[in-house]
């Protein structure tokens, strides 16, 4: 008899553990073992959280390279049927020869489950008749767990689900994240129940009120919003290193409902208008998709958002806003030279359009939503033992349950923004559907995107520094990584699974328009590198980005106010501080929203940073070295982000790769009963 040894690793999470009888059977190129029961003297303590037991399988003869296992297990008559995680399986052969098999996969039922060794194959060189039949199986089976579905007409597709718990368990949160979740949300609905504060429709008396309810949940940065959000160079420091640093682009002619002369933003006449354009000094943000947006109604109370531009000025090492123009009935042109509260009203409108935009584009569309169509469209047309998987699928952890929450807390017809930001409602539907053509495989490419804007010279500008050097390390990865397995184009192209991949996202993500430049098709190694670097880009450090600041930014409300209860002056001179207190928004909005940008920004339990990969995919020896290098790379560039940052009065370290999570997976909440409690109290 010849001895296989088998060594079966159960996954560390809280509840993986199986106490029923597990079973194996070997499958080689020359023949397979008997269905073996795995017995040791654990007994059924062999399989729970965290270890990792050994077992014997003998076999007559050699049954070759093996090539699959296949694992089930039994409940003992005084167990019940209980739910198991196995992380890996190791078999050492007679001959010497050791093989792998990553599994990360929940055994709930008693079938038979079949899992491949962990080299990876692509479909055109998978030549063992069971693996290609375990391919195609798998394929059909994913095809059934992971449906398309239509949230909303003329925005990205979204996984087809009645709920969170409807989503298949490799998706789901892990038990540790579900009890954080369901924690806070119990939290939440208790609050909701209570009467005063949360539910006060009157306006914030003074600025002493916001400050007295916000002063005990702040950090460093929110701090120093508090003190110079009225500044202007602070107001142009964040269309750089803000949350949404996607709008702002060089200015070499102005839109044509943008009259601004020479003589009303350069009043010493030392300078032109034309000449700084032409120098490249001049800088536009147009936030003209609100244009003409159905508001929702708060409180009873009509809301207002507008669609202002903003010109800005760089002066030696900053930028300074020179104009804004509120487009409306009648409207004036804004100058630094007004009173400070007409200047400061002005600056509120465009402060308020930026976190509507932000929200929905920069944040909703550009990451989560299409970092869903890449997941499943991943888990649709890709085989665990593809290599694409392989990089790909730690990209994808909690995104479809995230995405899925957020479509019922957030943006349902109940939902947080719904209920509480200027936009919600039948504008956000309106406006979604508008930003989605602006999404071009060129804006979500950032070493193109700077280019696009005109942003390469700007000073002080830590998301583009930061985001190129991050992406040079993610594309060197890909490269690696890809390379290894794609000698040449001509293996590109002949790749059935990867090509169906970049099709249904072309279909299902862009809604086939071919305008937006995103691939239909890969002819390549160039083309499917650069796109693999677009999207873990994307769902890391561009999510990060776009993510890990907002209550840094909007922690104190009228830095950036979800929805304004005034229309925009129509002359100047008739605003004051009571006037500004009366645009805001209401208390009862405003507690709602900040509290929830407070736990979109927060770091969940289970943070796994860019490039750890617990869940070990890879075997072969050059791409686990480059996951290694990848790893060493991102640590370099944390230290040269760290040393830069302590001379920074206001740090940027969204994008440091020790603080950018590998996925789409952060906690979406509502407010908590804490939070009630410190508004009760200072009210």
């Amino acid at each position: 008899m010849l001895n296989y040894k088998v060594a079966v690793a159960t996954s560390n999470l809280t509840t993986a553990s199986t106490f029923n009888n597990v079973f194996i059977k070997l499958v080689g190129t020359d023949g397979e073992s008997e269905r073996t029961w795995l017995e040791s003297i654990a007994g059924p303590l062999s399989f729970i959280s965290g270890t990792v037991s050994s077992f014997t399988v003998s076999c007559p003869v050699s049954i070759g390279k093996l090539v699959l296992i296949e694992m089930d297990k039994k409940p003992l008559q005084i167990y019940f049927e209980d739910s198991w995680f196995p992380a890996k399986v190791e078999v050492k052969s007679p001959e010497g020869d050791t093989y792998n098999f990553p599994i990360y996969h929940w055994i709930t039922d008693n079938e038979v489950h079949r899992f491949r060794e962990a080299i990876a194959l692509r479909v055109f060189e998978d030549d063992h008749r069971l693996g290609k039949d375990i391919r195609v199986q798998e394929l059909k089976q994913r095809k059934k767990n992971y449906c398309w579905d239509v949230y909303v007409e003329g925005i990205p597709h979204c996984i087809k689900s009645e709920g969170p718990r409807d989503l298949p368990f490799e998706v789901r949160f892990s038990f540790t994240k579900e009890i954080e979740f369901n924690f806070t949300v119990d939290n939440s609905l208790e609050m909701l129940e209570l009467k005063g504060p949360s539910d006060c429709t009157e306006n914030w008396p003074n600025m002493d009120a916001i400050h007295r309810v916000f002063c005990r949940k702040r950090t460093k940065i929110s701090e120093y919003v508090q003190k110079h959000w009225k500044e202007d160079a602070f107001f142009g420091y964040q269309f750089l290193n803000g949350v949404n640093p996607m709008l702002i682009q060089q200015c070499s002619v102005l839109p044509k409902n943008f009259p601004v002369s020479d003589d009303m933003v350069f009043l010493s006449g030392q300078c032109s208008l034309a000449d700084e354009m032409e120098k490249g000094n001049i800088f536009l943000v147009d936030y003209k998709r609100l244009d003409g947006l159905k508001t929702s109604t708060i409180n009873g109370m009509k809301q207002y958002l507008m669609a202002p531009l903003v010109l800005l000025h760089k002066t030696l090492d900053q930028l300074m806003p020179i104009a804004i123009q509120i487009p409306a009935d009648d409207n004036p042109i804004f100058f630094p030279t007004d009173s400070e509260y007409d200047w400061l009203t002005a600056k509120i409108f465009v402060r308020s359009a930026d976190f509507n935009e932000h929200q929905l584009n920069a944040h909703l569309l550009r990451t989560h939503l299409l970092a869903e169509v890449f997941a499943v469209s991943l888990l649709r047309n890709v085989p665990m033992v593809h290599p694409l998987y392989k990089i790909l699928v730690p990209h994808t952890r909690y995104t479809l349950q995230i995405n899925n929450l957020a479509r019922g807390l957030l943006i349902s017809e109940t939902g947080i923004f719904t209920q509480f930001a200027a936009c919600g409602g039948e504008g956000m539907k309106t406006l979604m559907k508008r930003l989605l053509s602006s999404v071009t495989y060129r804006s979500l490419c950032i070493p193109d995107d700077i280019v696009e804007r005109g942003l390469e010279d700007v000073p002080n500008f830590y998301y583009r520094d930061d985001g190129l050097k991050l992406w040079d390390v993610i594309h060197r990865f890909v490269q690696g990584v890809l390379s290894f397995y794609y000698k040449d184009d001509t293996e590109v192209q002949k790749d059935s699974e990867l090509q169906k991949w970049i099709s249904d996202i072309f279909e299902h993500g862009f809604l086939s328009q071919a305008d937006t430049g995103i691939p239909e098709s890969f002819t390549t190694v160039a083309e499917l590198v650069k796109f693999v670097t677009m999207v873990i880009f994307t769902c890391s450090g561009q999510h990060s980005a776009v993510n890990a600041g907002q209550f840094d930014d909007g922690g104190w409300m009228p830095n950036t106010p979800l929805t304004l209860q005034r229309p925009p002056p129509t002359t100047k001179g008739t605003t004051s501080e009571a006037t500004m207190l009366q645009t805001l928004p209401a208390v009862n909005a405003t507690v709602r929203i900040a509290s929830t940008v407070w736990l979109l920004s927060r770091q969940s339990t289970d943070f796994v940073p860019l490039g750890q990969y617990p869940e070990e995919h890879f075997s072969e020896k050059i791409p686990c070295k480059l996951i290694q290098d990848f790893q060493g790379e991102l640590q370099v560039l944390s230290a040269i982000i760290n040393a830069r940052n302590k001379s920074l009065e206001v740090p940027y370290t969204y994008l440091d790769p020790m603080v950018v999570e590998n996925s789409v997976g952060i906690l979406i909440l509502g407010v908590t009963s804490t939070d009630v409690g410190l508004i009760q109290h200072y009210m």
